[in-house]
C-alpha cells in the first residue's frame, strides 16, 4: 500500500507532477488499445460507427466513455478507491477519464455532470460517494455544472454485481428521482464500472424523459 506523497500509485517511482497520481509511463499502460462501439463501449470493428447490437437495440445513451476494461492495473486501481477506503485516488483517476475523453472525436460538450448516487446506509458505510468524487474532480477542469443533489436515490437496492443482467434491470427501476431540472442540458453520467448498463440505463431515461437534450456516459471502466 503506498502511502508516501509524491510516488506513482503503481510503480512507486516519484513523480515530476505529485497531484496526477500515476506517472506518465503507467499511464499508457491504463488506456485501452481495443477499438470500441462509441455507443456501448464493447468491442467493435470501429470506433467511429455503431456496431450491430447498437444498430438494432441501442441504449438509451448516445455515447459511451470508458479508460479501458476491468483488467488490471487500472481495476485495482479501481478496486482500492472504491472498497479500500483510498478517496485520495479520486482526482488520479477523474484525470484518466478526462484524458480518456479527450482522446475522442464527436463528443456534444458537456453542460451538466451527473454522478450515481448510493442509498444513505451504503455511502454511511463507505464514506463516499465514488461517482460524486469523480464529477467533484471533473467539474474544477471542466467548463460544465455539477450539482451533487440533482439525482436521489429513493429506494435501496440490492448490490448489483450480486445479479444477473436481468433482475440488475429490474432491481433499479424507479430507484431515482430528479430533483433539479435538466431540460434542453447535455448531461453526462459519471460512474466507476459500467457492467451491464442497466444503471446508467434507467438514468439515461430518466433524463431523457424529463427533457436532456443528450446523455453520455463516461466512465473508468467497461467490463467486456
Amino acid at each position: 500500500m503506498l502511502t508516501v506523497h509524491g510516488l506513482c500509485w503503481l510503480c512507486q517511482m516519484p513523480l515530476a507532477l505529485p497531484a496526477w497520481g500515476v506517472c506518465s509511463r503507467c499511464s499508457k499502460t491504463l488506456f485501452s488499445k481495443m477499438c470500441g462501439c462509441p455507443q456501448c463501449g464493447l468491442p467493435s470493428a470501429s470506433t467511429n460507427t455503431p456496431c450491430g447490437r447498437c444498430l438494432q437495440k441501442p441504449p438509451p445513451w448516445q455515447r459511451l466513455v470508458a479508460v479501458n476494461g476491468y483488467q488490471p492495473p487500472l481495476s485495482e486501481m479501481v478496486h482500492r478507491f472504491k472498497f479500500n477506503g483510498k478517496a485520495e485516488l479520486a482526482a488520479t483517476l477523474a484525470r484518466l477519464l478526462l484524458l480518456a475523453v479527450r482522446q475522442q472525436s464527436g463528443l456534444p460538450p458537456p453542460q451538466q455532470l451527473i454522478s450515481v448516487p448510493l442509498w444513505q446506509r451504503r455511502h454511511w458505510r463507505r464514506g463516499f460517494n465514488q461517482s460524486d468524487l469523480l464529477c467533484k474532480a471533473l467539474s474544477t477542469w471542466l467548463p460544465c455544472e455539477y450539482h451533487p443533489r440533482t439525482l436521489a436515490r429513493i429506494r435501496p437496492t440490492a448490490t448489483q454485481h450480486q445479479l444477473s443482467a436481468r433482475r440488475r434491470s429490474h432491481n433499479l427501476k424507479n430507484a431515482f428521482r430528479l430533483e433539479l431540472p435538466v431540460q434542453g442540458r447535455h448531461m453526462v453520467i459519471v460512474d466507476d464500472v459500467v457492467t451491464t448498463g442497466s444503471t446508467a440505463a434507467e438514468i439515461s431515461r430518466l433524463l431523457l424523459r424529463n427533457g436532456a437534450a443528450s446523455v453520455q456516459v463516461w466512465c473508468l471502466c467497461r467490463t467486456l
